[in-house]
C-alpha cells in the first residue's frame, strides 16, 4: 500500500498514475472541502461536508444542498 508523502499530501494514494497535474488538482480540492466552512444561516465557521453537495452546521444543525466541493 502507498504512503501519503509530504510531497504528494492526500493525492498519495493514487501513486503515480494519472499525472502530476491532475493529482495537484485533486489535493487543492480536497484540502478546501475538508475545512470548516462558513454557515450561511447564523454565519458561524461550522459546517461541515457530508457527501456530494450535501451541507451540515454543526452549531445551527440546518442540513442543506449547495455546490458540490466547497462553499464560495
Amino acid at each position: 500500500m502507498t504512503s501519503k508523502l509530504k510531497k504528494t499530501k492526500s493525492a498519495g494514494r493514487f501513486g503515480a498514475r494519472y499525472g502530476r497535474r491532475a493529482r495537484a488538482g485533486i489535493v487543492d480540492i480536497e484540502k478546501k472541502q475538508r475545512k470548516k466552512q462558513k454557515c450561511p444561516y447564523c454565519g458561524k465557521k461550522k459546517i461541515k461536508r457530508l457527501s456530494k453537495g450535501i451541507w451540515k452546521c454543526s452549531k445551527c444543525d440546518k442540513k442543506f444542498a449547495s455546490d458540490t466541493y466547497y462553499l464560495e
